[in-house]
């Protein structure tokens, strides 16, 4: 995770007392399945919390709406592939504001309007956390590069979310 970046989620993570963790991907795609697996790990590394939500959202994830509106949360990340024109593997936090067009993962979904509609409805900040792939082709594993940081970014998250 680039500095800046970590510096952001310190700051925002910092004061919310309940967060929702939302891994997006596809299990199918190779390193598109980054933003499920850092959640199923979360998951196991943050079990017992009660005031983390983790959701393996898959491909879909305007299917997690409702646990995220009865977990009534005070902030949410959201982790994604995200084709950022980086280098294979570099994590960066984003403005869901600006990524319009940005081509994030294999949902059908923008992640922009899922950021904006959760902000709205749950009324709380939306931290969006892209991994950069490097291939996503179908029935492929994660690449090395990728895997690496997903690798680095547990436990970050969990230092965080501590």
């Amino acid at each position: 995770m680039n500095p800046s970046c970590h510096a952001v989620l310190s700051r925002g993570l910092a004061k919310l007392k309940r967060l929702a963790v939302v891994g997006i991907g596809n299990d199918l795609y190779g390193d598109d399945a980054a933003g499920v697996i850092v959640a199923r790990r979360l998951q196991t590394a943050l079990a017992g919390r009660r005031n983390v939500l983790i959701v393996d959202a898959g491909s879909v994830p305007e299917n997690c709406t409702g646990p995220l509106r009865r977990f009534k949360p005070d902030g949410v990340l959201l982790v994604d592939a995200a084709q950022m024109d980086a280098r294979p593997g570099e994590v960066k936090c984003l403005n869901w504001q600006d990524i319009v067009g940005l081509n994030t993962s294999t949902h059908t979904f923008p992640l922009h309007v899922l950021a904006g509609y959760l902000s709205r409805e749950l009324r709380c900040p939306v931290f969006v956390v892209g991994i950069q792939p490097e291939d996503a082709a179908f029935d492929k594993p994660l690449s090395p590069s990728v895997r690496a940081a997903v690798d680095a970014l547990i436990p970050t998250l969990v230092a965080l979310l501590s």
